[in-house]
């Protein structure tokens, strides 16, 4: 749909990045002095993870997306009251309702906009800036917050060596406002809900007691086998459904979950190493919080400048998966 006085089509350009991490790093030995039955060596052999953070007792997801958001505005030299939009991607949201982005909403100071959470696990800021993106392309919205937050040390079951050494909490943010030249060049969203059991926290609350079970349950290989396919897959459909090949990409920016699923899938992208932007080995998984993180470290040491061309990617339980290709 096109907007404007010449009928000129509307884009949606990145124009700020922020992110946040809460505490002081935790390292895989601390881990193993908490009692955790690893060692160092097996995490990092297995994982690439060295370091990861965790909220405090009193700390929440909006708090961290309230930081990350906060920074991002900065950057766009923006005004939390002049946001039309905000969607927030978590699985890890402070309460059952109101949504985390109402939450970040009133904690910003804005009053009006469009508001909502967006629910996709790791795949969720892929998720919810594919959605700004099409909010602004629409013309009904001028300048949209995009945030993905999680802590999920709050559902990890600390005597499941598998899991709870891979994980860790943050925030990162982008905003996204509408302009003449592309910023967004494409996106792809997919999902498989045949593949929920894979990855899941398979419990609820109901009537005020836990029904099932209520810590994050994964089976590893069939994650493993399935992540690195469907992120191939959909880089390549998001580069070709904006006249590209993946190889021509300035980076990539996957989901940080393993350092071997990113190499096994940069290396069927023919991919370079070097393009690829890596956070993993310091942050763990922060889930939605993933990507947004290693943007804007990468935005913000000067890897990423203007003009570039940067494809995110996530994979997360659901199954869900998704790429977004934007110029910055």
């Amino acid at each position: 749909m096109s907007s404007g006085a010449n009928n000129r089509p509307t884009y949606a350009r990145i124009t700020g990045t922020g992110s946040y991490l809460p505490g002081e790093p935790v390292s895989n030995p601390d881990l193993v002095a908490r009692g955790i039955d690893t060692s160092d060596e097996w995490i990092i052999e297995r994982t690439g993870i060295r370091y990861r953070h965790f909220v405090a007792s009193d700390e929440t997801t909006g708090a961290m997306a309230k930081i990350a958001s906060e920074r991002a505005l900065a950057m766009a030299g923006l005004d939390a009251g002049e946001l039309d939009l905000i969607v927030l991607a978590t699985s890890t949201p402070d309460f059952v309702f109101p949504s985390t982005a109402c939450l970040l909403q009133g904690a910003l100071g804005n009053h009006g906009a469009t508001v909502f959470d967006v629910q996709a696990v790791c795949s969720g800021f892929v998720y919810a800036l594919a959605v700004a993106d099409k909010f602004i392309r629409s013309g009904t919205h001028k300048k949209a917050l995009v945030v993905g937050s999680d802590a999920f040390s709050n559902i990890l079951d600390w005597q499941d060596r598998g899991t709870c050494v891979l994980f860790g909490d943050g925030a990162g943010a982008v905003v996204l406002e509408a302009a003449a030249a592309p910023g967004v060049l494409s996106s792809v969203l997919r999902a498989d809900g045949a593949q929920a059991d894979i990855l899941s926290v398979p419990g609820q609350v109901r009537c005020g007691r836990v029904w099932g079970d209520p810590f994050l349950r994964m089976e590893g290989q069939a994650v493993f086998r399935n992540a690195v396919r469907v992120l191939v897959s959909v880089a390549e459909e998001c580069c070709r459904a904006a006249g590209m090949e993946t190889r021509e990409i300035d980076w990539l920016i996957p989901h940080q979950a393993n350092i071997r699923i990113i190499d096994a899938t940069s290396r069927k992208m023919g991919l370079a190493r070097e393009k690829v932007i890596v956070t993993v080995d310091r942050h763990g998984n922060t889930s939605a919080a993933s990507v947004p993180l290693a943007l804007d470290e990468a935005v913000r040491d000067g890897r990423i400048r203007k003009g570039q061309r940067v494809l995110l990617e996530g994979v997360g339980g659901g199954f869900t998966w998704g790429a977004v290709l934007f110029e910055f």
